[in-house]
């Protein structure tokens, strides 16, 4: 991802900002959760790199995703941002990864880019009806707006969400700054997500420190966040997010949705582990981290 990716990070405050007031409120509404859903994932499943360490040496490509849903429990989909894909295509998708698994498929560019939501009923009940084919192993969608779609627009999210079918969920990513420093716009967007019970982004990255808003509107958390190739402070901000999410989990939030986004991907899975280690042992889980593949050395048998 490279929104908010900044080459110089030697002066980048990465302390998560305080709670939204208005977040434990309506976390606390929902009531305890005895067994939150938790959804660590990456935002992609074919990389190189990872054949021989999180998947089996000589793997072919195509048995990618087969192999990435025995390490991982969702998908950042974003390939459906470009296309929708063919029922052909989604029933091998479902049909490669475990049951729990959970599918987070990004709205079309079409939609969400070029036509601003507008007059999109036609296209956005096609997708709609493509990703409900993931059936159970569909999770929550999310819209990810450009940095031009302006609180002016509020209208036009507005009347988009209201068509949506509440069977297919959705979280809503915004990245014009005014959806944050205008505490009018942010009162009136806040409510419209809340009215139709869609969840915000919180996405954590360098160069883009406004977007991370701490406000839930949902008893359900998507976080995107965006590593530093494993930098110190990685993992300090790793630390810090665990710390907020079991103060989340006490007061209600009910499922997590987590992707951890590192350059070129090569170095998410290592820090996904140390995600998964920390929230087992700061929450209380029994989350599987990934597992290496260790390969033979030749000779070592005899």
């Amino acid at each position: 991802m490279d929104f908010g990716k900044l080459s110089d990070i030697s002066r980048v405050n990465f302390a998560l900002p305080p709670d939204h007031p208005d977040t434990l409120p309506l976390l606390q509404q929902s009531g305890t959760y005895l067994k939150p859903q938790v959804h660590i994932g990456l935002p992609v499943w074919v990389n190189k790199a990872w054949v021989g360490k999180y998947y089996p040496a000589h793997m072919p490509e195509k048995e990618s995703l087969l192999w990435y849903g025995k390490q991982f429990n969702t998908i950042e989909l974003n390939s459906t941002h470009y296309h929708i894909p063919s029922p052909t295509t989604l029933d091998r998708w479902r049909n490669a990864v475990p049951q729990g698994f959970k599918f987070c498929p990004k709205f079309p560019q079409l939609i969400s880019h070029e036509a601003a939501l507008r007059s999109t009923q036609d296209v956005t009940a096609a997708f709609c009806e493509a990703i409900a084919g993931f059936e159970d192993k569909l999770g929550s969608s999310f819209l990810q707006l450009p940095p031009y779609f302006a609180p002016a627009q509020l209208p036009d999210l507005e009347a988009f969400l209201a068509f949506i079918p509440e069977s297919i969920p959705i979280t809503v990513e915004l990245r014009h700054p005014d959806w944050f420093t205008d505490n009018v716009a942010s009162l009136e967007l806040f409510e419209v997500l809340e009215k139709y019970r869609v969840g915000t982004v919180l996405t954590d990255v360098a160069g883009r420190r406004d977007v991370l808003h701490m406000r839930l509107t949902t008893p359900s958390a998507m976080v995107r966040f965006v590593g530093n190739g494993l930098h110190p402070t990685d993992y300090t901000r790793i630390d810090d997010w665990v710390q907020r999410l079991k103060v989340w989990f006490e007061n209600g939030l009910r499922q997590l949705y987590f992707f951890v986004h590192e350059p070129d991907n090569t170095l998410a899975p290592e820090l996904e582990t140390y995600l998964v280690e920390q929230l087992n042992k700061v929450c209380g889980f029994d989350l599987k981290p990934p597992k290496r593949f260790v390969q033979p050395v030749q000779g070592e048998l005899f």
